[in-house]
């Protein structure tokens, strides 16, 4: 047994040689490991910077489409009002050759159907008018003047000289109101 414990031994410290020999020529420096690694870092990050920059420039541009033709669709439903504001006025111009009674009553018709047209593409873009009755509210009014009145409380709206408009709940135009005193 003792034999058999010698020839075990044996292989073993020649493993044991190989391995310590084998491992210092795989050492590698840890200088030269480190900045290795450094590098690989490096390269790692001006890839993700790139990649971030033109993600960057990416989104700037569709944020840059986005407004620049976010009323597309609302300037194509306006071109149908417009369009029938343009035969009006050529209907004006035929009334001085015509009889001017009838083709009065057809521009008055069709003035009425043009802002009926209106205002449904304004609803339909979520654009709607400012309550002006009660009382009055600086959010949404703006006071032109102040009037007496026995049959309104002070503060309360008189009269609306222009109206006002909002998008769904931003104010695009204050009413101007005259109020009670």
């Amino acid at each position: 047994m003792s034999q058999e414990n010698e020839n075990l031994e044996e292989p073993q410290a020649e493993e044991l040689e190989e391995q310590t020999e084998g491992e210092e020529t795989a050492e590698v420096d840890p200088l030269e490991a480190a900045r290795a690694e450094a590098a690989d870092y490096k390269d790692k990050y001006l890839r993700a910077h790139a990649d971030f920059e033109n993600t960057k420039k990416r989104l700037e541009k569709d944020k840059m489409n986005a407004v620049s033709y976010a009323n597309e669709s609302f300037a194509k439903d306006i071109l149908a009002v417009m369009d029938s504001f343009e035969n009006a006025l050529a209907s004006m111009k035929s009334a001085d050759e015509e009889n001017s009674s009838e083709v009065l009553e057809k521009m008055k018709e069709g003035v009425n159907l043009t802002y009926d047209q209106l205002k449904k593409i304004l609803e339909k873009n979520h654009i709607k008018e400012v309550e002006c009755e009660g009382e009055f509210d600086p959010e949404v009014h703006q006071a032109i003047m102040q009037v007496e009145s026995d049959a309104h409380e002070a503060g309360d709206i008189v009269q609306v000289m222009q109206k006002g408009y909002m998008i769904k709940d931003r104010v695009l135009r204050p009413a101007m109101v005259s109020t009670c005193k």
